[in-house]
């Protein structure tokens, strides 16, 4: 099993640049704490245009990096952008002459063995839309004993992606506290993990780590942070943009 003082000397922490060693020491302490579980689902949310394959997102990057030093047999990586997921529908904040709060409803419930095998999966989009595809997000979800949300800061939010299927899985947390039943993520670590270039990283962190606490999921937090370029918000000059890269590739030795 992969030491912490071997992925220390992975990454190279010899650097004196101060601020690239606390990232890398934040990336370490993360794979130290996953090396633990057993069974990790890391689900990759930011995006690129299809025709630029080989330029994969930051946030992707880090994902591939943790699963290139666990190994293949606890690690999986899916890539959310390549899934078909219809938008949520809203049905938490129906007016009462819509039916009220019908998230994820016993009605709602996904009837099939090979999408839905632990029963847990409820979601009326999945009803609404045969071609729907969460089911392969909660399917694998519900096998893990740990999944860890990457994504990227677009305007100061997470990135549309990861918005869009948090919102999908609404029905985990309506099931908890709206429909008063059990906790069905209550032996499930959470993390949010995202990097951006120059504007509200933390405060982005901040939020869905609270956002995967009312879900019901357990939040260590190790598994909780961001990689950003420079704190100045003001600066969006393409020379920054591309200098950026290159600082991110030596912090964690991509």
């Amino acid at each position: 099993m992969i030491t912490l003082k071997q992925i220390l000397n992975e990454l190279k922490l010899a650097s004196s640049d101060k601020e690239m060693d606390l990232y890398a020491r934040k990336f370490t302490k993360t794979v130290d704490y996953l090396k633990e579980k057993n069974n990790v689902l890391l689900i990759t949310t930011s995006n690129r245009w299809k025709g630029h394959s080989d330029d994969l997102p930051k946030s992707s990057l880090l994902a591939n990096k943790i699963k290139d030093l666990l190994g293949n047999e606890k690690i999986t990586v899916m890539d959310v952008t390549k899934l078909k997921i219809f938008q949520c529908e809203g049905n938490v904040s129906s007016s009462p002459k819509g039916g009220g709060n019908h998230c994820g409803v016993k009605d709602a419930l996904l009837k099939d063995d090979d999408k839905n095998p632990s029963g847990h999966h409820r979601c009326w989009a999945s009803l609404n839309n045969k071609s729907d595809e969460l089911w392969k997000v909660s399917k694998k979800l519900f096998e893990s004993d740990c999944v860890v949300f990457f994504g990227s800061i677009r305007w100061g939010q997470a990135n549309g992606v990861y918005q869009k299927l948090i919102e999908r899985l609404t029905w985990i947390e309506n099931r908890l506290h709206s429909l008063g039943e059990s906790n069905i993520v209550k032996n499930i670590d959470a993390g949010f993990i995202c990097t951006g270039q120059n504007w509200r990283g933390k405060q982005v962190v901040d939020v869905q780590k609270d956002v995967l606490e009312f879900f019901g999921f357990d939040t260590p937090k190790e598994l909780f942070w961001n990689w950003q370029y420079t704190d100045d918000e003001n600066d969006e000059s393409k020379r920054s943009y591309n200098k950026s890269w290159p600082v991110f590739k030596d912090t964690f030795s991509i």
